[in-house]
């Protein structure tokens, strides 16, 4: 595959400064002329990994091989264009990077791109490539795709190689990817799911009443209005007015945040601590809050994650999907107060670490706009069901 001498425009500011240079994917295969970008924490042989940090960028050699994911969309003919910038050791589901700058929303100029993938969803976004290497760990597939309009999914736990990818918290890591077209979106998935599928035919769609209500009304009544609006097959089941009995909000939302945090401080706290890298504001602070998070501390909310992934595989058993809207609120404004940021974050955990404590896979389908911004549809599946969601969203935007 041939290295090329080629400069790309960058008018969103996704790229990162150290970004390989293009690379051809092989001439034919399944994504044949296809573009890419790459999240800055997939190596690239002979090139090195950044993870949103200049000092980790600086203290680091380039890699030796190419993430398993990356060669795989090489192989199936698509071209890598560049690495792309994401939020500081994705620490972050806001999008913004303190050295590197805040990718543009090109659905939504004056607010956030949302994270930590932010540079792969502005670089779909913008059109400067057609799909994007991403990961989510706590909604940083989800989260970008539903603030950039695109097409979003966090696999089922394992079922995309992160082999050559930097580990943030490795209970909860995936690998994901973006795309603008439901076309083009199914082809990458059919080149990057492993054969560990779980087939059903969906049989019962329920609305997750909890959440809507949960939600925002500028987010929650146009995905109604939406919903309402559509012919499903088959019609809409039984909604689900309540989380199961074993969740509460501000629960899972602290289990989440304590097992990710003990896992983030012993993926980079060694590093931190030798190396006392300059970190951006907001990831400073919540690695000095990892740093004293305790294993035991760890341990008493595995407990409860795995109470919440037992409730909700029951929940949602091979051929049912939940519908819930991706993200409770719209984005916020880029540079918006830090104690603001704190309210929203935890309001927007809440409904994203659902997918996330029980390993099960989740889209997100841009459906309609509020004020002007996307709106997407989160859909939640069972565990191996990816290629069904794939499917059912795709089939779903294509009706009238």
């Amino acid at each position: 595959m041939a290295r090329l001498n080629q400069s790309i425009k960058d008018p969103v500011n996704c790229f990162v400064p150290h970004s390989p240079p293009i690379i051809e994917g092989n001439p034919s295969g399944p994504l044949q002329s296809l573009k890419f970008s790459v999240k800055d924490l997939y190596n690239i042989a002979e090139y090195k990994t950044g993870n949103g940090n200049p000092s980790w960028l600086e203290t680091h050699e380039p890699a030796t091989d190419t993430a398993e994911i990356v060669e795989s969309c090489l192989n199936a003919g698509a071209t890598m264009i560049g690495k792309v910038i994401c939020d500081e050791f994705f620490y972050s589901f806001i999008g913004e990077n303190a050295h590197y700058g805040t990718p543009i929303n090109s659905a939504a100029p004056s607010k956030i791109p949302g994270g930590s993938s932010s540079g792969s969803a502005a670089s779909v976004a913008s059109g400067i490539c057609d799909f994007s290497l991403g990961s989510d760990t706590g909604g940083s597939v989800r989260i970008p795709a539903a603030f950039c309009g695109l097409y979003g999914l966090r696999p089922t736990l394992g079922r995309l190689s992160l082999s050559g990818a930097t580990p943030m918290a490795p209970s909860f890591d995936t690998a994901g990817w973006f795309a603008r077209d439901p076309d083009i979106f199914s082809r990458v998935g059919s080149v990057v799911l492993d054969n560990q599928s779980v087939e059903a035919k969906i049989d019962n769609i329920r609305m997750a009443e909890f959440a809507f209500n949960f939600s925002d009304d500028e987010v929650s009544i146009p995905l109604k209005k939406w919903i309402e609006s559509k012919l499903f097959d088959p019609p809409l089941g039984v909604p689900l007015k309540e989380l199961p009995s074993e969740i509460k909000f501000d629960r899972a939302r602290e289990a989440f945040r304590i097992i990710q945090a003990r896992e983030v401080w012993q993926t980079f706290g060694t590093w931190i601590e030798k190396s006392k890298p300059d970190l951006g504001p907001g990831v400073k602070e919540r690695m000095d809050m990892a740093k004293n998070i305790l294993a035991a501390d760890k341990d008493i909310q595995i407990s409860y994650k795995n109470k919440v992934a037992t409730a909700l595989k029951e929940t949602i058993p091979p051929g049912t999907v939940l519908l819930l809207p991706v993200t409770a609120s719209l984005p916020v404004d880029i540079n918006t107060d830090p104690d603001i940021l704190n309210t929203y974050r935890a309001k927007t955990l809440s409904l994203i670490c659902l997918a996330s404590l029980s390993g099960l896979p989740q889209i997100s389908i841009p459906v309609t706009r509020s004020k002007g911004i996307p709106v997407s549809l989160g859909v939640i599946g069972w565990a191996g069901g990816d290629e069904e969601l794939i499917t059912f969203a795709s089939k779903l935007m294509k009706k009238d």
